[in-house]
Order: structure tokens, then sequence, then C-alpha cells
């Protein structure tokens, strides 16, 4: 084999991750935004019908997660350590796992997703989840730092925010003599789902900070 043929072969072999890791961020994104758009849609027949997009999407996400961790046991070259690529690829398929759940939750105990606190669960999670997929789009060159530096710094910060509406959220469902015992098992739980999307993202983005902090 010549130097020119194995270079070839390095380089596509590389290339059949950072592909596939971009098919996951991009199905994490759709689905992010479909789920901002559920929390705006009253209309409950609609309502499933984006549940639906969104358990499709994240069952071609399995596919591309699966076939991320068929290569990682395939190769032996890898274009960064074997455990960063594993944890990465664990934490955005938990992060579409999550968001699935959430969505699916809603329309099964038929809760009303256009409710304010939902809908600002449901927008940080879109920013987060747009966050993420800027850092790990960028590990193919890992040229722009600061732009992934950046981006982690947000997620972590969208994560701490997320942690204070969903204890909000259980302050009041708690607190208030409105709520029945069902209501507050329903929404506690989904709103426990939601939360559970940006620690995910913060998964993600703690991942890609370790590979920068050792190939940087």
């Amino acid at each position: 084999m010549s130097i020119q043929t194995f270079f070839k072969s390095f380089v596509s072999k590389h290339e059949v991750f950072y592909s596939l890791f971009e098919k996951v961020v991009y199905e994490v994104n759709d689905m992010a935004d479909l789920l901002k758009q559920l929390s705006h849609e009253p209309n409950f027949e609609s309502q499933v019908k984006i549940v639906s997009i969104i358990k499709d999407k994240e069952k071609i996400n399995d596919v591309h997660v699966a076939n991320l961790f068929n290569e990682l046991g395939r190769n032996f070259i890898t274009p960064f350590d074997r455990e960063d690529i594993h944890a990465l690829a664990t934490a955005l398929d938990d992060i579409s796992d999550n968001i699935y759940t959430a969505a699916k939750k809603i329309t099964l105990y038929k809760v009303n997703p256009t409710e304010p606190e939902l809908q600002k669960m449901a927008e940080l999670i879109c920013d987060c989840c747009q966050h993420v997929s800027k850092a790990v789009l960028e590990l193919k060159n890992m040229k722009n730092m600061r732009l992934m530096t950046d981006a982690i710094a947000i997620i972590k910060e969208i994560e701490s925010q997320s942690d204070d509406v969903f204890d909000g959220v259980v302050q009041y469902l708690y607190s208030s003599p409105e709520v029945d015992a069902k209501e507050l098992i329903k929404r506690k739980e989904i709103f426990s789902k939601l939360e559970s999307v940006t620690d995910k993202c913060e998964d993600a983005a703690n991942v890609v900070e370790s590979i920068i902090v050792k190939y940087a």
C-alpha cells in the first residue's frame, strides 16, 4: 500500500465518525425545534402529529448512534479517544431519548404544553441543542476553539437556567392548593424529563471540553 493510499484510508475512517456525529446533532436540533413547536400548539391532534415526527427522528438517531458504536468496534484508528467517542455518542443519544420521552408524556397525560414554564423549558432546550451542535461540529477541524469554548459556557449557563425553571415549577406544584396529586405527578414527571435534556447537553459539552484539553 502506498503512503497516499494509507493516508486516504486514515482520513476516510475519521470522516465516518464526523459524518455520523453530524447526522446525530442534525436530528437532535430538529427534535428540539419540534419540541418548541409542540409547546406552542394548543390543538391535541396536532400535538400528536408533532410527537409522532419526534418519535421517528428519535428512531433515526438510534440507528446513527448504533452505527457510531459499530464503527468504534470496527476501527482501530479513531479521530479522538475511544472513550470520548462513546461518551459523546451516549450523551447525544440521551438528549434525543429525553426529548422524545418528554414530548410523549405531554400527549399521553394530556397536559397543556402551552403554559409559560413549559414553553420556557422548550426554548432553553432548543438553544442548548443548537450550542451542542456548534461544539460537536467544530470537532472536525478543531480550529475555532473560541467558538467551542463559548458554546460550552453557554450550554452550562442554560443548564443552570433550566434547573431554576424546574425548581420553580416543583415549588409551585407542591405549594398550590389548586394542584391535585395526579396533576402534580404528571407535571413533575414531564418537567423532570425536560430538565434532563439540558443535563445531557451539559454531559455532551463536558466530553467536548475534555477532547479540547487533550488535543488542542
